[in-house]
């Protein structure tokens, strides 16, 4: 007597992809989950420190050098402390005028739980950079002090305290913050603030006078 046929049960991944836990659906691994803002985040310190040491090869121009060099300083400044701190690793520095006029620096980090969505590869790369490029900025902040290249020097100091003000805002946020990055707390307390004073601002509004106003000086 012949055997029944038995099926065979194969188990084939859904569209050829394994199955991942529930929230890990957009961490692909071996790949980092932002590249553009990863490339960024490397891009423009990376250049302006590659323009320094370069410059005087391809550009006898000192003026030149200095505002492009100065420039992609400032857009490494701006992307780091905007744009790739929050989303590589969560964390957030930035600063206020209140109505008295002073000042308030607030650094602010996820909650532990949301810190888990971060990717470690992003994480290692930001905080190498980070600490890296300041480093590298020190050096060259001594061979140009000893060189007696004075008018580099300023370029320099500008390039050590952009990344060093990066690096000590997003340390802070590291280590002393404890605030979340929706609009909670301090945040949303201030931007209530705001709407209840332009709202009795309009209320307060007496309408406009007409008639001719006479002025005596």
């Amino acid at each position: 007597m012949a055997a029944p046929n038995i099926p065979v049960v194969r188990q084939v991944p859904l569209l050829d992809d394994d199955t991942v836990e529930f929230g890990d659906e957009d961490v692909v691994k071996g790949r980092f989950k932002h590249p553009y803002v990863t490339f960024f985040h490397l891009g423009f310190r990376g250049a302006a420190l590659v323009t320094y040491l370069l410059c005087g090869w391809f550009s006898s121009s000192f003026i030149a050098s200095f505002v492009f060099i100065v420039l992609l300083l400032s857009l490494d400044f701006w992307t780091v402390k905007n744009v790739t701190g929050r989303l590589m690793v969560g964390l957030r520095w930035w600063n206020h005028i209140d109505d008295n006029g002073e000042s308030h620096w607030v650094f602010e980090s996820r909650k532990a739980a949301e810190q888990g969505r971060v990717d470690p590869a992003e994480v290692r790369v930001f905080w190498i950079a980070l600490v890296v490029f300041p480093v590298l900025w020190a050096f060259l902040f001594i061979i140009a002090l000893f060189g007696f290249k004075f008018r580099w020097l300023l370029l320099v100091c500008i390039g050590l305290a952009l990344n060093g003000a990066n690096l000590y805002g997003y340390i802070k946020c590291k280590v002393g913050a404890n605030k979340d990055l929706t609009l909670t707390g301090f945040t949303n307390t201030f931007i209530r603030q705001q709407v209840v004073q332009n709202v009795v601002g309009m209320m307060s509004k007496s309408p406009p006078q007409t008639g001719n106003n006479t002025n005596v000086i």
